[in-house]
C-alpha cells in the first residue's frame, strides 16, 4: 500500500487524534513527569514541520513533527497507531522529516526518547541514530534516551 506524507496543521482533528494517540501510549507507560511532549498548540509553531502519512483512502496511518533550531533538527511526536502499523509508516516519517531537516541546511537530527520503547529505539537505531548525551533545554533523566545521526 502506497503511503501520501505531507505536511498538515497539527490542530486538524485528525492530527489533534494521532496526537492524543501519541499522549496515551507514552502515557501508559510512563507517568508525566517522565514525558517531554509537545501539545498540538506547541506544535503549531512556524519553526515546526508536522508531518501526516495517509493511506491511498486519505485515512491517516502515524505523524511526526520536525523542530528547527538552527543547528540542528530535532525529532518529536513520531507515533503510529495500530492501524498504521507494518506499512512502513515510521520508516516514511522518519525520511520525510530527514528530508526536510537537509532542506534546511541541517547536518544532524536529535531526538530523546523513552528507555522502555523498544520498538522505537530498534526503529531509531536502525536508521543510524546513535546514543548522546541531553542537548538543547533536557536534563539528564534516567528514563531519557538522547540520540542523534549524521545527515549526508
Amino acid at each position: 500500500m502506497k503511503l501520501q506524507i505531507a505536511i498538515e496543521s497539527p490542530l486538524s482533528t485528525e492530527a489533534r487524534s494521532l496526537i492524543d494517540g501519541s499522549e496515551a501510549a507514552l502515557r501508559a507507560v510512563y507517568p508525566p513527569e517522565d514525558c517531554f511532549t509537545f501539545t498540538a498548540a506547541e506544535l503549531d509553531s512556524p519553526k515546526i514541520s508536522f508531518f501526516v502519512a495517509r493511506r491511498e483512502d486519505q485515512a491517516p496511518t502515524g505523524c511526526v513533527a520536525l523542530c528547527d533550531y538552527g543547528t540542528y533538527g530535532e525529532i518529536k511526536r513520531l507515533y503510529v497507531p495500530q492501524s498504521g502499523r507494518g506499512l512502513g509508516t515510521a520508516r516514511a516519517l522518519m525520511a520525510a522529516a530527514e528530508a526536510q531537516a537537509q532542506s534546511l541546511g541541517h547536518t544532524v537530527m536529535r531526538l530523546e526518547t523513552g528507555d522502555k520503547l523498544a520498538a522505537a529505539v530498534a526503529l531509531y537505531t536502525a536508521l543510524g541514530y546513535q546514543a548522546r548525551g541531553p542537548f538543547g533545554d533536557y536534563p539528564e533523566h534516567p528514563a531519557s534516551l538522547f540520540m542523534e545521526k549524521p545527515l549526508d
